[in-house]
């Protein structure tokens, strides 16, 4: 019986975001530290296998209260649920026939939830590539992040960007170039202009994962919508400046100028800082981090924080200092062990 394994990375956020919602330009990073893999092989009918993360049976309400404050009301069978049925209605508008044999499929995680490490995509995009071999049918790679995104869009309402589905399409490092004047329709779906970077060396980057706490996408990137699409100034001008930092930051990291990134990292929350009320917890991570002298950055919506460090004195005393406001701290692998 032919088995179906696909892996699908976290990623962190570098420079850029939220604007990759906006029509503007990010930068991002895989975090090969951290992966969704999602299993899929024939069966006698079509069979979705819960998870260690949909629970349904708990010690006791104050157990279920807890559960759902970390991880959210649903888990990750509804993404499956939803790109299965995305996939179809793909291959019908397409004229791809799909044969008859059935499958069961799951999978397993071990990206921190809500942390802003793009878990949710991590499922669809891995289950997209199981659909993918399973039935023989070629999707391109660039309209790859738009599917992705429509299934939490429009299938089930989730408020997000392209950013996290195109860089675990492509992985490694990607520039993200969203203006209107790069997008393009292909098959039905937008695609804009990605652009991996060849780098030397992968720069010394650090991700902070707070233990204990989260936050959902939704969370921040709804209410920020809203004022941007009143046309408040100071969002408008921020999504512009956004932008704007990940030019810099394409130029710094090819260039491997580890100081300007770092400020172009400060600078990128800075200006988040500037028009959005953070958590006071939020905001304890990126301050410590920056009284060891590393910059910092929530990785995406909030929970994990990326930035670049000098030296190993300085990683070692972000850990200590980290691990004291209850955060964990990794160097992420952003390359393939056998590519450096």
């Amino acid at each position: 019986m032919e088995i179906i394994r696909k892996q699908v990375f976290a990623r962190a956020g570098l420079l850029g975001n939220p604007s990759d919602g906006y029509h503007g330009k990010t930068i991002a990073v895989s975090v090969r530290n951290f992966a969704t893999e999602v299993v899929l092989y024939e069966w006698d009918e079509v069979e979705i296998v819960l998870a260690q993360n949909d629970r349904a049976r708990f010690r006791s309400i104050h157990d279920l209260a807890h559960d759902v404050q970390l991880h959210g009301y649903y888990g990750g069978i509804r993404l499956i649920k939803a790109t299965i049925r995305r996939f179809v209605a793909y291959c019908r508008a397409q004229g791809l026939p799909l044969h008859d044999r059935n499958f069961s499929i799951r999978y397993e995680t071990t990206i921190p939830r809500q942390v802003g490490l793009a878990g949710s995509s991590s499922i669809i995009i891995a289950t997209l590539r199981c659909l993918m071999e399973y039935y023989g049918i070629d999707m391109p790679l660039e309209i790859q992040p738009g599917f992705a995104l429509s299934i939490e869009a429009e299938e089930l309402g989730i408020a997000a960007g392209l950013q996290d589905r195109v860089i675990q399409c492509y992985e490694n490092v990607v520039f993200m170039d969203f203006d209107r004047s790069r997008e393009c329709i292909v098959n039905g779906l937008t695609c804009y202009a990605y652009e991996p970077l060849r780098l030397t060396e992968p720069p010394p980057l650090y991700l902070a994962i707070h233990n204990a706490l989260s936050e959902p996408t939704e969370t921040f990137h709804n209410d920020l919508r809203g004022r941007f699409l009143r046309g408040e100034e100071s969002v408008v001008n921020a999504m512009q400046h956004f932008a704007d930092l990940a030019v810099e930051g394409r130029d710094a990291l090819i260039s491997g100028d580890v100081d300007r990134l770092g400020r172009l990292i400060d600078e990128n929350f800075d200006t988040r800082r500037a028009i959005c009320r953070l958590p006071d917890w939020q905001i304890q991570m990126v301050e410590t981090a920056r009284q060891c002298g590393a910059s910092a950055k929530f990785a995406g919506s909030g929970g994990a924080i990326v930035g670049a460090y000098d030296g190993e004195t300085m990683f070692e005393r972000l850990s200590v200092e980290m691990a004291r406001i209850g955060s964990q701290v990794i160097k992420p692998r952003i390359y393939p062990a056998d590519s450096r």
